[in-house]
């Protein structure tokens, strides 16, 4: 039978206000795999109100005694990765070997969090007076609103969590309601850790039901959110009514570029990789490939050829390269922009197509798909497809992969594959994007900074200016 939860709020499991629970769905069987209490305005209430409640008590411990909390909690999820790594695969579709190194992120991201809370340091400086000081100081905001995206449910969760609680934060949490098990899972390993109440609420719903009143709640001092460019703007709007601080982690449309010096089996391997990790369902993946004329030809042949190899099956299968789409919705979309594509001019060279037969029959398979003959004005190029779906794109030289990958509304990460350094320092000055991965596939690191520009949200995420993004300072005129 599949598990029922309710919401976690001040360290208890309590029942919706609403009387009502949602189904989750394996999009690789459509079997329901779980139910999560479908939340509303009166139990989100609740929770801030628990999370303001807990946030004096919390705020005085030391930054060593939040940090042996967030080791702890840090070490359960180690302790339970297998378990971890079954819920992620079975509510949003991941291979099982993807879910588990999701879990790795999840346990690198609290490490972090907690190895650095100590980091946090303030400032002193000369004061206007020979007996005065100024100190600046670095304190926690309060109570944190964190909702998080369908396509990392642990790791996302763990991204918000540790800095914030580190930091001397509360929070309240809500995923998204495609995916919320593997973030009521780790629920229960903050009631076992014995993190004090209400420092962590995690509470369930729809956005217009739970996010909404999230974003507009007095109570909270700052939203982090991971999502869509679209629901990025809305949350800004909305928070401006009460001013508080906004965090957006947001869409993201990664050129890729490879030029003529390139390793050409180095970044085949890492195109592929790039594109169709999590079934192309990560902000960073490689959305656009720009490859230099002189190579182009050949590196086709290796990318037809890898993508040729791939496996698409059930995620619980340890040969299988890559799953389902996460929902009905999500894969009429990508194929809607695929079909779009080719009436534009694109070559469609494999793929293109949802699969069926055995297994695929009962989930959202979509084929791995290359589209050559690519050109720069076409939707696909400018609008996330966020799907299994390699575009390739033939550039005379670097200055025009430049432009081309400048010629984008988002800004969040991008690759280079070139063995002149001083392209890459080029790069470094030109290219308009938070994040790039140089001569490597991607996979941004908990002690990095992962941020974008442009349409890829504000602030950022990971490492020490992450959780710096969770304390404001105080600055103090100190005299005797």
């Amino acid at each position: 039978m599949a598990p029922k939860y309710d919401l976690f709020i001040n360290n208890e499991w309590v029942a919706p206000e609403t009387g009502e629970w949602i189904s989750v769905e394996n999009p690789a069987t459509k079997e329901t795999v779980g139910q999560a209490a479908r939340g509303g305005e009166a139990d989100l209430d609740r929770a801030v109100a628990a999370a303001k409640a807990a946030f004096p008590a919390w705020s005085r411990k030391t930054a060593t005694e939040r940090a042996d909390y967030v080791h702890v909690l840090k070490d359960l999820v180690k302790r339970d990765k297998e378990k971890l790594a079954e819920i992620i695969t079975s509510e949003m579709g991941k291979p099982l070997k993807e879910a588990r190194v999701e879990v790795d992120f999840a346990i690198g991201l609290l490490r972090f969090a907690a190895e650095n809370t100590l980091r946090l340091q303030g400032e002193i400086i000369p004061g206007s007076t020979p007996d005065e000081k100024i100190l600046i100081d670095r304190v926690p905001l309060g109570v944190i609103g964190a909702i998080t995206a369908w396509n990392f449910p642990l790791a996302l969760c763990a991204r918000k969590i540790g800095p914030a609680i580190a930091a001397g934060n509360t929070i309240v949490v809500k995923p998204h309601e495609l995916t919320p098990l593997a973030s009521l899972h780790l629920a229960n390993l903050v009631e076992e850790a014995k993190i004090p109440k209400g420092v962590v609420n995690i509470v369930t719903g729809d956005g217009p039901e739970v996010g909404v009143p999230l974003v507009a709640h007095p109570d909270v001092k700052l939203i982090t959110m991971t999502g869509s460019t679209p629901a990025g703007k809305k949350i800004m709007a909305a928070a401006a009514e009460t001013l508080k601080e906004v965090r957006l982690e947001l869409g993201g449309k990664a050129p890729f570029l490879v030029m003529e010096d390139a390793d050409l089996e180095k970044a085949a391997e890492a195109a592929v990789q790039s594109r169709f990790m999590n079934t192309g369902q990560v902000c960073t993946c490689n959305e656009r490939t720009y490859i230099h004329e002189a190579v182009y030809d050949e590196f086709v042949q290796k990318v037809r050829q890898k993508i040729a190899d791939l496996k698409v099956g059930l995620p619980t299968d340890p040969e299988t390269d890559m799953g389902p789409k996460v929902s009905e919705d999500e894969l009429k979309k990508v194929h809607e922009m695929v079909e779009k594509a080719v009436r534009q001019g694109a070559k469609l060279e494999t793929g293109g197509k949802r699969l069926t037969g055995g297994v695929y029959d009962k989930g959202y398979f979509y084929a791995p798909t290359l589209l050559t003959n690519v050109s720069q004005d076409m939707d696909i190029v400018h609008n996330e497809v966020f799907g299994p779906v390699m575009s390739l794109i033939k550039v005379k030289d670097f200055d025009q992969a430049l432009a081309w990958a400048n010629d984008c509304r988002y800004g969040l990460s991008a690759y280079l594959f070139t063995k002149d350094l001083g392209r890459i320092l080029r790069m470094t000055r030109e290219l308009e994007f938070g994040e790039v991965y140089v001569n490597r596939p991607g996979g941004e690191a908990p002690q990095g900074f992962h941020h974008g520009y442009k349409e890829s949200g504000l602030g950022g995420e990971d490492g020490q200016h992450g959780l710096e993004a969770y304390v404001q300072t105080k600055t103090v005129y100190l005299n005797a």
